[in-house]
């Protein structure tokens, strides 16, 4: 069977652009033309007009402390599964897919969050990190994906988080846990940004800045793989 041109729809998960912006990030990776929808003003792709991959962002939101939107969200995932589009996960994202797809069992708060440039273990080689190795990518996060079901593969670890990556096995549906699309001066405007709001979780953000900033460029490989990841019709 022929197959169908490549259509993206980036799903944007953020609150506040001023501060957050995966449109952005994303733009200078994604060299083809690509949708982008507002998931918080319950704006989402309709899947029946042809796309191909989704790629779900990530969000200053909580994938524990839920709005409206995220239900509204779960059920597009859910549809894109069943239609067998290529769907990819950054940071919130990846905690969203697998709350769609395995409930609120799969989701829970760190026990010590990643704020900045951790090195990432890819466990396993696959089509999407590529060969075992370690690698260095952004990363904020305050929640975490767990307790995923033999239908997943782990692909990648890091000290403090246990499922840095994941695939849901044969399929082109991947999780990642790490911002690699947010590259290192993007990553700085980002952390003087959340220091600036002086949340509690101000010295995450601090610790961060301070530290050397260390970037493998992994989102290279996986927009190239993720893009030609197609499921089998």
């Amino acid at each position: 069977m022929r197959e169908k041109e490549v259509k993206v729809a980036l799903i944007d998960n953020s609150i506040d652009s001023s501060i957050y912006n995966p449109q952005k990030h994303w733009k200078s990776y994604l060299r083809i033309e690509w949708d982008s929808f507002k998931a918080a003003e319950s704006h989402f792709p309709d899947l029946k007009k042809g796309y191909t991959h989704l790629i779900l962002s990530g969000s200053e939101a909580s994938i524990i402390e839920r709005e409206n939107w995220v239900y509204e969200e779960v059920e597009v995932v859910q549809d894109a599964v069943e239609k067998g589009l290529s769907i990819l996960g950054s940071c919130y994202g990846h905690q969203l897919l697998a709350f769609a797809l395995l409930g609120s069992a799969s989701v829970q708060r760190c026990a010590q969050p990643e704020v900045g440039w951790i090195p990432v273990q890819i466990k396993v080689e696959n089509e999407l990190l590529g060969k075992k190795r370690s690698a260095f990518s952004f990363s904020s996060h305050f929640d975490e994906v767990v307790n995923l079901s033999d239908a997943f593969l782990v692909l990648a670890s890091s000290k403090d988080c246990q499922i840095q990556a994941f695939q849901l096995k044969k399929r082109p549906i991947w999780g990642i846990q790490a911002h690699p699309e947010i590259n290192i001066s993007n990553a700085q405007i980002f952390l003087e940004k959340c220091i600036s709001l002086n949340l509690e979780t101000k010295p995450f953000f601090e610790n961060a800045l301070r530290s050397a900033p260390k970037d493998s460029g992994l989102i290279r490989s996986i927009v190239k793989s993720f893009l030609v990841a197609r499921e089998i019709e």
